[in-house]
């Protein structure tokens, strides 16, 4: 008797999520937008679509976020994904002097990882 295993690929990971509500200033050129932060992560940051968007996966964007009363994030990001509701960006630079105060907001999530597409 023969025993056949199916073996199934590990379900996706990514850096983990946290949620967060704050305001963003998005910047492309001479456009820019205002939205707010849906969440942050490790690597890059979840914002609601404004309705007059016009920047497409690829494009390099100045992100200026303000956090609470203190904090503000100002960094390069590119778009990895946009939908209806939601523009996905990838961290491509983040100032050294943002470095810290970005890894303390994240605390634990700075590293962790999650699931997803499940």
């Amino acid at each position: 008797m023969q025993l056949i295993m199916e073996h199934s690929a590990p379900p996706p990971v990514r850096h983990a999520r946290m949620k967060i509500s704050s305001a963003v200033l998005m910047m492309h050129g001479s456009d820019a937008w205002s939205s707010e932060l849906e969440d942050i992560s490790s690597t890059g940051v979840l914002v609601r679509r404004p309705e007059d968007w016009s920047g497409k996966p690829g494009d390099l964007f100045v992100l200026d976020m303000l956090i609470g009363e203190e904090l503000n994030i100002h960094l390069e990001a590119t778009v990895a994904r946009v939908t209806e509701d939601h523009v996905g960006f990838a961290y491509a630079r983040i100032p050294a002097d943002k470095e810290v105060p970005l890894w303390n907001l994240l605390g634990g999530y700075a590293d962790a990882m999650e699931r997803f597409g499940l």
